[in-house]
């Protein structure tokens, strides 16, 4: 029952975004020098992050009101960066990709945040 809370899996899905946008940034940082190479991020957490089904009431049993239908599902695409070109051909902007980290670095703490926050409130309801 407790396993399949959608605000466990939405915090879990953000630290993993999290994780796929800094690995972008660490190998854009890694290419910074390779020429013709294109700066990559990953998708925007709200475009990749979807739930199917309604948000009504859910189902605590099998046959209360129909089956619950609220998943998940995330995936992280890399895409090019809009950043303007060098000579030798490379879109890397070191200071652009230490911004990034930063902004990274905030929404995984944010993830972090939500998770311990409902997990406080879940050991409030147990009683513990």
């Amino acid at each position: 029952m407790y396993d399949n809370l959608e605000i466990m899996r939405m915090a879990q899905s953000m630290a993993v975004h999290a994780s796929a946008r800094q690995e972008a940034v660490a190998q854009n940082i890694a290419n910074a020098d390779t020429p013709g190479y294109r700066a990559q991020d990953v998708t925007p957490f709200n475009d990749t992050y979807e739930t199917t089904g309604t948000h009504s009431m859910r189902a605590t049993r099998s046959g209360h009101f129909g089956e619950a239908t609220g998943t998940s599902r995330f995936s992280a695409s890399l895409v090019d960066a809009d950043a303007a070109e060098s000579p030798n051909g490379n879109t890397v902007s070191l200071e652009n990709e230490m911004v990034k980290s930063s902004q990274i670095k905030s929404q995984h703490d944010k993830a972090l945040a939500i998770y311990k926050s409902s997990l406080d409130i879940l050991r409030a309801s147990l009683g513990r």
